[in-house]
Formats: structure tokens, C-alpha cells, sequence
């Protein structure tokens, strides 16, 4: 893990503690930068290092007996950045309640915006199909291969492709293929952060593209909830493909056997078949449940 020094104001005696040390030959102490990783469900994340409180996708739980924020709203006010990795409702859905109490940078990809009179706007997080588009302040729109410094966290955009949707309902399945004139997955884009000597990345609800070889962060968010046959977000099987690929020293699997309109679980994954094979692989998996906190 990387490690930092910590510089001692304090004296003993008046006489610096620094100078004590120099004089025995001790190095001053050294403490581990810690990185907390909070997951909502879905693709929701808190993630905490010194002074940056960022969110990931504040969406709405989608379940019909807990419709609420998937982000506790007690966090939001501290939040200093916010990445939206597309404009579904379980990703999108608070996002400007979250950036008008905190203040935060929003950070999205192109396609999630449009220009209208001079004006960068977003999509509606709540608003219907593609008819409403709204203003957020300290909004940074990336393209693929951009990147941003922001209060000493930086973003980098990086391609990601949502799948096509199945919702099965009364014995019929509703489907919708992502495009330009679709709302389902709008904007989709993953994105590469890095606090410090660690990194993040998080692909958002895509499909396996092998252009992300080689990015190798200290810590993967990796939906493996797809129902095959490029559904909604890569499977258990792709998911395992780009770990491969990507390198992580860690992964997270995420957005499968979420509570979606009736149903408890939707997206079913074998997280334990998905820890099992990944670390075969030689990368660490940590399973987290709704609230569960990583500390790296």
C-alpha cells in the first residue's frame, strides 16, 4: 500500500520532535492513506480518502416497496464530487438533488448532455423519454479518452457500452436496445478515478469491450449481473473476461441480484462462482452487500 509522511509540528522541551528523530536516525512516522469504499446496491458507491467524499451513479432504489435514494441522504451535503456513468434511474435518478445539497462537481459523459443556447445541459434525471433538459453547476461533460483534475481527485473517461434491456412483465418482455433516440442507458461511460497512488475504475452497466486492456486500477467496480446474449450488462462469464483484461489488483462485483419493481432479486449472479474464479485469476474479490464498507 502506499504510504505517506506525516510532518510534527510539536515540540518536546523546545526542541523539535523532527530533530530528535534526525538525530537518532529514526525516520519520522508513517501512516497508510486509507481509501473507504461504501456500495448502495446497483452501481451506487461512496468512496472516501482525506478530504474527496465522491458518489458514484445516486440513483433510486427500484424496488416498489423501497422506492428511495440508493445514497443515504444524510451523506449528501459532504459529497465533494459526483460521476454519472449514464442516465437510468437506479444511476441518475438524485443526482441534482445530490450536487444542489453538496455543491459537488458532476461529472458525465457527452452524450448525457446536450447544448441549448449557450447552455450545457443535462438530461432530467426524472423527466420522461428525451423531452426535458436541466442546468447543473460545476458540470464536467468528458469524452472518451478526456480527463479532469478536480480538488485533487482526477477523472478520466473511459468507453463503456450498455446493453440492451429485458424486463419480463405479465408474461411478456419488454425490450429496449440502447440508440440515439433512447433514453435507456443514455450517456453510458465508464470512468477511471485517481486519489492519490490509488485508482477506481467503474465501468458503469456495460458490455465486455476489449479496448479496456491494460488499465489496471487498485480497485474494479464490475457489473456482472447480464442475463446472456449481451443483456442489460455483462455476465458472470464476460465479467471474468475483463478482469482478465483489465488487471486490477482488486474487483467488486456489483448491479446483479438487485431489487427491481416486484421482485426481490433481478439480475441473479453467482457472486461466490465470480470471487472464486477471479481470485484463481490472482486478483482479490470482495463481495459487498448493501452498506457493507470496504477500507483499502
Amino acid at each position: 500500500m502506499p504510504w505517506t509522511r506525516v510532518s510534527v509540528s510539536h515540540d518536546i522541551a523546545g526542541v523539535s520532535v523532527a530533530l530528535i528523530w534526525q538525530a537518532a536516525g529514526i525516520d519520522r512516522p508513517r501512516v497508510i492513506r486509507v481509501m473507504k469504499i461504501t456500495h448502495y446496491l446497483y452501481n451506487a458507491f461512496l468512496v472516501e480518502e482525506g478530504s474527496a467524499k465522491i458518489v458514484i451513479d445516486p440513483g433510486q432504489n427500484l424496488w416498489l416497496f423501497k422506492l428511495k435514494s440508493l445514497i443515504p441522504q444524510s451523506e449528501w451535503p459532504t459529497v465533494t464530487h459526483i460521476a454519472i456513468t449514464h442516465g437510468d434511474p437506479d444511476h441518475h435518478w438524485q443526482s441534482d438533488r445530490v450536487a444542489g445539497a453538496s455543491g459537488a462537481h458532476v461529472i458525465c459523459g457527452t452524450e448525457l448532455t446536450r447544448t441549448e443556447n449557450g447552455r450545457t445541459l443535462v438530461i432530467d434525471p426524472r423527466g420522461r423519454g428525451l423531452t426535458s433538459w436541466v442546468p447543473f453547476s460545476n458540470l464536467h461533460a468528458l469524452d472518451v479518452g478526456e480527463s479532469t483534475t478536480l480538488d485533487g481527485v482526477t477523472f478520466e473517461a473511459v468507453r463503456s457500452k450498455h446493453g440492451a434491456i429485458a424486463v419480463p412483465i405479465l408474461g411478456f418482455t419488454i425490450r429496449r436496445q440502447p440508440g440515439p433516440d433512447e433514453r435507456v442507458g443514455l450517456g453510458s461511460m465508464g470512468f477511471k478515478i485517481t486519489i492519490g497512488e490509488k485508482s477506481l475504475l467503474n465501468l458503469g452497466d456495460s458490455l465486455f469491450l476489449p479496448e479496456w486492456e491494460g488499465l489496471a486500477p487498485t480497485v474494479l467496480m464490475l457489473p456482472i449481473g447480464g442475463l446472456g446474449q449481451n443483456t442489460w450488462t455483462m455476465d458472470v462469464d464476460d465479467a471474468l473476461k475483463a478482469v482478465t483484461l483489465i488487471g486490477p489488483e482488486m474487483v467488486i462485483p456489483c448491479h446483479y441480484s438487485v431489487p427491481f419493481l416486484w421482485k426481490h432479486e433481478f439480475a441473479v449472479a453467482d457472486d461466490l462462482r465470480f470471487k472464486r474464479e477471479a481470485e484463481r485469476l490472482g486478483v482479490e474479490c470482495r463481495i459487498l452487500g448493501a452498506g457493507d464498507v470496504l477500507v483499502v
